[in-house]
């Protein structure tokens, strides 16, 4: 009997263990604030634990508790950051204040929490001082005597005062006291913070740590610190972007020193985390007239201990598709950061190709140098000198044409995402100078891209977006222009719905068909969100192809439009395109690949 009843109670004890422990959702949560306005709900409801919670589903009946219990400190915070100081806030749980409930008498279960938040009334600067203020210093607007007091922008004000320091080269500016009185009465702050701008001080020694294939100097010149210069912020966030975009490095941090040498410079050191050297990538892109593209690569990120990336890389396309048969393409490309300025880097490369187009066999090997230079985040320059020997066979016969280019180009990308843009814009301009050899055609090419994006609606569920291109080939006639320096139109890249380069004109003797020497091109595109990663797509393209000059005998037009399926990977959109021509053309197009179309 005695073994029976420890037994039981074993039992009894365990049940009631499983039932503390099982989840327990509440039955029912009311969230109120009767007297705030949208903004500030909404700001209160963010900051709720309870709340968050609850939304990762069933939780033990204690955790409830516990969120209940940090809920106070919480949604007080939240009211200070939007200026109301005299907020009341009761969190019960089934009729009990959760402040009230003892640690060690957690209910079991809790069905019902009722959240109440008075934000009582906003609160007023009576003063709002911080001194002393750097030349130029730009506060943030409102921290003003009679304007809103949120304890945000006291901070952000504070932030901005000693960013202006550190922006004349005071790198240890720091707040060195602070008064902020609250009258409960008049429901004012009176707000008063003094600095300590410390001495102007200039960049010292670059020290690294981390690193063990990279050459240690070689870090040094890619960063450019400008050691000796006075301090600046903005060149510090300079050289550690350098480091990052070699790919060389997995992390950077550019870590300022704790003190300033008795000199009057500050030192730096380099925190790295080196990459693997080695990196083999796939793609893949599929088209129902152009087949089956793949393209392969391998990288080496450190080449000779400099950060210097050799990338050979290969591609088959056409495969199985209406283009006139598989191009082959394999380059060879070698860059070394940091040649000429810490922002100029050299790139040496070579390619060979066959391509089986429509209207034309080429066979080419190119080769050559060139330099990318970043004139800031947004803006990048290139210049290339190369060699270039093709052979073109077509049904008139076959020519050789041997060219020298200069590329010379210009782009300018503020989109906030590359592979899956919501707002900003894409430009780039290109004019490649190129005098040919034996007999080829001399003249220019120039190209232009002009991409916008415009996100509507809450978290950009809806995203309008356009695409503009321009072509055109001036100095060489129609017949001694290399062809692949003439535009087509029509496929994945112009116009989705026509087949692939559908759109030509007939000026080479005889009236064979061939490439123009001028394009126009528009794509046209809106994007919306179905559920957290599925979205559709609406387009319509339109391409332009003229024979020399805009408007002119040869010229002429088609368009086409369709819809698409986009699923979100989280690196960039898988995208699924069905297409029709509007003029022109026949049947539909399916293109699949990966990111957005532009």
């Amino acid at each position: 009997m005695a073994a029976q009843a420890r037994q039981s109670t074993w039992w009894a004890a365990l049940l009631a263990a499983l039932l503390l422990a099982s989840p327990a959702p509440a039955q029912e949560v009311i969230f109120r604030a009767p007297s705030a306005d949208r903004a500030l709900e909404a700001s209160l409801r963010a900051a709720s634990l309870v709340l968050m919670t609850l939304r990762e589903g069933a939780v033990p009946a204690g955790d409830v508790v516990a969120a209940a219990r940090a809920e106070y400190g919480r949604l007080l915070g939240a009211l200070y950051q939007a200026g109301h100081y005299a907020g009341l806030v009761s969190v019960r749980l089934d009729g009990r204040e959760a402040a009230e409930i003892p640690l060690l008498e957690v209910p079991a279960r809790v069905a019902r929490i009722e959240i109440t938040v008075q934000p009582g009334p906003p609160y007023r600067f009576i003063r709002a001082e911080v001194a002393p203020l750097a030349p130029g210093s730009e506060l943030p607007e409102g921290f003003a005597p009679g304007a809103p007091a949120p304890a945000r922008l006291i901070a952000e004000t504070v932030e901005a005062a000693v960013e202006a320091w550190r922006d004349e080269g005071h790198a240890k500016a720091a707040p060195a006291g602070q008064s902020i009185t609250a009258d409960h009465a008049a429901n004012t702050i009176d707000a008063r913070i003094r600095l300590a701008p410390g001495p102007r001080l200039d960049f010292g020694a670059l020290s690294i740590r981390g690193n063990s294939r990279v050459r240690s100097e070689r870090i040094r010149t890619i960063a450019g610190l400008p050691e000796g210069a006075v301090f600046s912020p903005a060149a510090l966030r300079r050289s550690a972007e350098r480091l990052r975009r070699t790919g060389a490095f997995r992390s950077v941090t550019l870590r300022e020193a704790a003190a300033p040498g008795p000199d009057g410079t500050l030192g730096i050191e380099a925190l790295v985390e080196e990459e693997a050297p080695r990196r083999l990538g796939f793609g893949a892109e599929l088209s129902s007239t152009e087949g089956l593209r793949l393209e392969s690569f391998w990288l080496h990120r450190n080449l000779f201990g400099g950060a210097e990336r050799f990338r050979i890389e290969g591609e088959i396309a056409g495969i199985g598709g209406d283009t006139g048969g598989e191009d082959y393409r394999v380059a060879l490309s070698l860059s070394r950061p940091a040649t000429l300025s810490p922002d100029t880097t050299l790139d040496l490369h070579a390619a060979t190709e066959r391509l089986h187009e429509p209207d034309y066999d080429l066979t080419s090997s190119e080769a050559g140098l060139g330099f990318t230079h970043i004139f800031s985040e947004k803006l990048t320059g290139t210049a290339a000198l190369n060699y270039r020997d093709a052979r073109v066979e077509a049904v008139a016969g076959a020519r050789n044409f041997r060219t020298v280019t200069l590329p010379l180009g210009l782009t300018r990308d503020s989109r906030d995402d590359p592979l899956d843009p919501a707002s900003g814009f894409y430009l780039h301009a290109e004019a490649m100078p190129f005098w040919g050899l034996g007999g080829s055609g001399s003249g220019t090419r120039v190209k232009a891209d002009a991409r916008a994006y415009r996100g509507l609606g809450r978290q950009d569920r809806v995203v309008l977006a356009l695409r503009l291109q321009y072509g055109a080939v001036s100095g060489a006639s129609i017949a001694d222009t290399p062809r692949d320096f003439l535009f087509y139109s029509g496929g994945g890249g112009t116009v989705r719905g026509q087949a692939y380069q559908s759109l030509a004109v007939t000026a080479l003797p005889g009236g064979q068909r061939s490439g123009g020497q001028v394009f126009g091109g528009l794509q046209s595109e809106i994007r919306a969100k179905l559920w957290r990663r599925i979205g559709i797509v609406a387009f319509y393209d339109i391409g332009y192809i003229a024979a020399e000059t805009w408007g002119d005998s040869f010229a002429g037009w088609h368009s086409g439009a369709g819809l698409g399926l986009r699923y979100d990977t989280g690196l960039g959109p898988i995208r699924f395109d069905v297409a029709a021509p509007l003029s022109g053309g026949d049947g539909v197009q399916i293109y699949i690949g990966i990111g957005q179309s532009f």
